[in-house]
């Protein structure tokens, strides 16, 4: 079962800069609630604005710099940024819902859209968005909806399924289990799916999930495992999705490939090869096979480079917190972009 609350572990950067950027909160409305922001400006007219749209997860981005390497380089490369934190996240009103739809996250993207180019911020005319993971279906849903978008950098990115079995299986094999525990504490994740999206009851959840409700990165993933309220949390937002016919896998995003397939502006996808969260070779194949037919499409791998493009070891879901190692990036990302957006002035 997917978990409630999910941390993505995001590195703080402090790196010197010779690009001047201006720093300012921008805050914007959605749904009744004021969401805060900041956006940074480089010292030039802006050739655009890149809007960075957030993974899975609280965020705290204003307050700690989140991304603040991406976000330098994009004010090198001549473009304005802005990026805001979650509802209930930082300043932001209202309260946090992991279970947000990806659908509502698309109309938040849009509203700050709408905001930026209301208030006629310099470089709104162009706008640009920049995305990991999750954003990977919600930023194709905003192409789609609002017909203006310059580019599109996909960072991570998914294809229409749900993930989780993917990262199960990998972090376990991580851990070391064998391949037997594996499969049955994926398959017992995976019968809790199904329990769950037919309305069956709690108990029968537990009954169904035995072994994998005892095991560590389990239980360390899940804060301590399934409580009663967060499994009937997550049992009504599950409910409302299909299952994939084939892998009874739920599915984000209905006709997810013609959504692709509709976008016309250019795309650069970007995946680490040891990405233990995603299966980013499911996700490539996807993209050649929609958006490679009429899309101005590059598509990079980085070697030895975890979902969030820094350089690892493993690409453990904990692999970083537990082992203390050094937030480097993945050698060339950064230098892609900044080629990838020169090439596209």
């Amino acid at each position: 079962m997917k978990k409630i609350k999910i941390l993505l572990f995001l590195s703080i950067i402090t790196l010197s800069s010779n690009a001047q950027i201006q720093k300012k909160i921008f805050e914007f409305e959605f749904e009744g609630f004021r969401l805060n922001g900041i956006l940074n400006i480089p010292d030039t007219i802006p050739k655009g604005i890149a809007l960075i749209v957030h993974g899975s997860g609280k965020t705290n981005a204003v307050e700690q710099e989140w991304y603040y390497d991406v976000r330098e380089q994009f004010i090198k490369s001549g473009y304005a940024v802005y990026m805001w934190d979650k509802r209930g996240c930082g300043k932001s009103e209202g309260d946090f819902n992991y279970n947000q739809p990806v659908q509502n996250s698309a109309l938040e993207v849009i509203a700050a859209i709408k905001a930026l180019k209301n208030k006629k911020v310099p470089g709104s005319d162009k706008i640009g968005l920049w995305g990991i993971s999750r954003a990977g279906w919600i930023n194709p849903l905003v192409i789609n909806q609002y017909k203006d978008i310059k580019f599109w950098i996909s960072v991570s990115g998914v294809d229409e399924k749900e993930n989780f079995k993917y990262l199960l299986e990998k972090n376990l094999r991580i851990n070391g289990h064998s391949m037997d525990t594996v499969n049955l504490l994926v398959n017992e994740w995976q019968k809790g799916i199904r329990i769950s999206h037919e309305c069956g009851n709690f108990k029968n959840y537990q009954a169904i999930t035995s072994n994998l409700r005892k095991n560590k990165f389990w239980l360390r993933f899940t804060n301590g495992g399934i409580e009663k309220d967060s499994y009937h949390t997550f049992q009504k937002s599950l409910m409302k999705q299909n299952l994939d016919k084939e892998t009874r896998l739920p599915i984000y995003i209905n006709n997810f490939e013609n959504i692709l397939s509709n976008i016309d502006c250019p795309v650069l996808a970007l995946f680490g090869e040891k990405d233990m969260n995603v299966d980013w070779t499911k996700t490539q194949e996807l993209y050649l096979k929609t958006l490679g037919s009429k899309t101005d499409l590059t598509i990079k791998s980085f070697p030895d480079c975890n979902h969030n493009l820094f350089k690892c070891k493993t690409g453990g879901f904990y692999e970083f917190q537990d082992n203390d190692l050094p937030w480097n990036r993945c050698d060339g990302f950064l230098d892609t972009m900044e080629k990838w957006l020169a090439e596209r002035k």
